[in-house]
């Protein structure tokens, strides 16, 4: 009974953070709209994380209040989480774009579950076994066939700061497995995006986003694609893997959030009309190889 019970529990976390990587892939459809308003990268980081913590506040308040509070001791961690994590990551590769090819860029922060797998390890002691190394074999070559291979463009400069944008990526697995110990999944992604907000308002210029409010020929409009932006983007993948990240390793979940750019690619295809060339499908196919392996990998374990 406890076994499956346990087998369940890693299923629907398994669903939990592949449906994240499926919102978080439907990013471009958002970023594009929302810079016909004339938002630069930066600012369009900002509404969505200063939304999303509004959103993660009120759902807390209403849910369980008493999950709203965090010890002080531990405000260094939601610290690293907020600032070092999400914001960090997103800063970063928004100025990877900007001075690289995205191809580049994307290939670089798709070593974060690399950085996963190592700080696991390190830090949580978790096993590196063959099938989870080829898993990320996978996972990481399908990456690059998806985001195209190409290397113009790149600076040491760039290399650092793409690499930095993989390592805060993945920093939220580390940091998130560390707060779930304490915090429930509300609590972390709540306490995460209210630092990761208060910390973009020092670098989007507010009152620049407040001016292209202004100017918006529909404010009405504006404002319900922002809210859309923020729970699609951010408050339900962020829950959802947080949920995820209750019952599957650090290791295992950054594998499977690489559906992301699987599903960038699909949304290219079906909403931008995008060509879906045969590397890009190739590449689909690793990833979801990988996807499979590791969830075959579960289900042996869990039969001993």
């Amino acid at each position: 009974m406890t076994m499956n019970g346990d087998k369940n529990k890693t299923a629907s976390g398994t669903a939990l953070i592949i449906l994240a990587g499926v919102f978080w892939g439907s990013m471009g459809i958002f970023v594009r709209r929302l810079a016909v308003y004339g938002f630069s990268s930066i600012q369009i980081v900002c509404l969505r994380v200063v939304l999303a913590a509004l959103a993660f506040s009120l759902i807390v308040l209403i849910k369980n209040p008493a999950e709203f509070f965090i010890s002080l001791r531990d405000l260094p961690l939601f610290l690293g989480l907020g600032l070092g994590s999400v914001l960090f990551f997103a800063v970063c590769y928004f100025t990877a774009i900007s001075i690289m090819p995205l191809s580049t860029a994307a290939i670089l922060l798709y070593t974060s579950p690399i950085w996963i797998m190592l700080m696991s390890v390190l830090f949580f002691r978790e096993k590196m076994t063959a099938r989870k190394i080829l898993a990320l074999l996978l996972a990481f070559g399908g990456c690059v066939l998806v985001s195209g291979i190409s290397g113009g463009g790149l600076t040491a400069k760039g290399l650092l700061i793409g690499l930095g944008s993989g390592v805060g990526y993945g920093l939220y697995s580390i940091l998130g497995t560390i707060a779930l110990r304490r915090y429930s999944p509300y609590t972390v992604t709540t306490w995460t995006f209210l630092f990761a907000g208060l910390g973009s308002l020092f670098i989007s210029h507010p009152a620049d986003i407040a001016l292209k409010f202004h100017a918006a020929p529909s404010l009405i409009g504006l404002v319900f694609l922002c809210l859309l932006t923020a729970l699609i983007t951010a408050v339900i993948p962020f829950l959802a893997y947080t949920l995820g990240l209750h019952s599957v390793e650090a290791s295992k979940a950054g594998i499977l959030a690489t559906v992301e750019p699987m599903v960038a690619t699909l949304v290219g295809v079906f909403v931008f009309s995008e060509p879906l060339t045969f590397m890009s499908g190739l590449g689909i196919l690793l990833i979801l190889t990988a996807i499979v392996i590791l969830n075959v990998s579960a289900g042996r374990s869990e039969r001993g």
